[in-house]
């Protein structure tokens, strides 16, 4: 687009008498482009970008919104026309990145999506003027410094689609691991190992989040601390293999 400056030293050429074919060699700029100048010097308007609207695809969006939690942030293009949405995945998961991708066009189908790599991890990239409205959680500053809330259309999504939130919590910012204890039997000393859940995160309102929707799902929980979410009964690791499983 050219500025107002440039726009007027072209039609002042063509005011001194100058043919539109002279003006044009002399300046770079087409014939077309001068001739429309003098019906109107004035930029139009840039049409914003249609707003896409709701996620198409709600279940997908569930997953994203808990990667987007643990290890996602949106950031503005440098000439402010719109954002990236980026998730950091780490390289000893593969099939997390793949999973990442993958949600992102399901919620917005038709989207690029591309990975920077980076060392020990990839960075799942994707450029819209509306990521801002899919996850208003968006804000300056580290998401654990700042109040973290889902809008009620959110909630809705996440209320339909417990597992798949919780899922994307674990698949960014927990782990299933494998423990281990000594017990005496029959006065003998043997080693049991049992599986267990963690999710770590900073932010006190994330980590409610996280909690609160086991509970909706009957999931039992216990806090190690401030930042830190184990499940290890028996039954509820049992819940947590069937519908979230260890990242691969």
């Amino acid at each position: 687009m050219y500025d107002m400056g440039t726009r007027k030293r072209a039609l002042a050429l063509v005011d001194q008498g100058r043919s539109l074919n002279s003006v044009s060699k002399e300046t770079g700029i087409s014939r077309a482009a001068i001739r429309s100048w003098q019906e109107r010097i004035e930029p139009l308007p840039r049409m914003a970008a249609a707003d896409p609207g709701p996620p198409a695809d709600e279940r997908a969006y569930a997953y994203l919104l808990g990667l987007y939690l643990g290890d996602g942030c949106i950031s503005p293009h440098m000439r402010g026309t719109g954002y990236y949405l980026r998730v950091a995945c780490a390289d000893v998961w593969p099939g997390l990145l793949q999973l990442c991708r993958e949600a992102i066009t399901e919620v917005r189908p038709g989207i690029g999506v591309h990975v920077l790599q980076k060392q020990g991890y990839g960075m799942v990239t994707s450029y819209s003027r509306h990521w801002p409205r899919l996850f208003p959680q968006h804000g300056p500053g580290k998401k654990h410094e700042r109040m973290i809330a889902l809008d009620l259309w959110q909630q809705k999504i996440v209320d339909v689609h417990p597992w798949e939130f919780i899922r994307g919590l674990i698949h960014s910012d927990g782990c299933r691991i494998t423990n281990w204890t000594t017990r005496v039997v029959a006065g003998e000393k043997k080693r049991y190992e049992y599986p267990r859940y963690f999710f770590t995160n900073l932010s006190a309102d994330i980590t409610q989040l996280y909690t609160d929707t086991l509970d909706k799902v009957g999931v039992d929980w216990k806090r190690s601390n401030s930042r830190n979410i184990s499940v290890a009964r028996r039954a509820s690791v049992a819940l947590m293999d069937t519908h979230v499983g260890p990242k691969y």
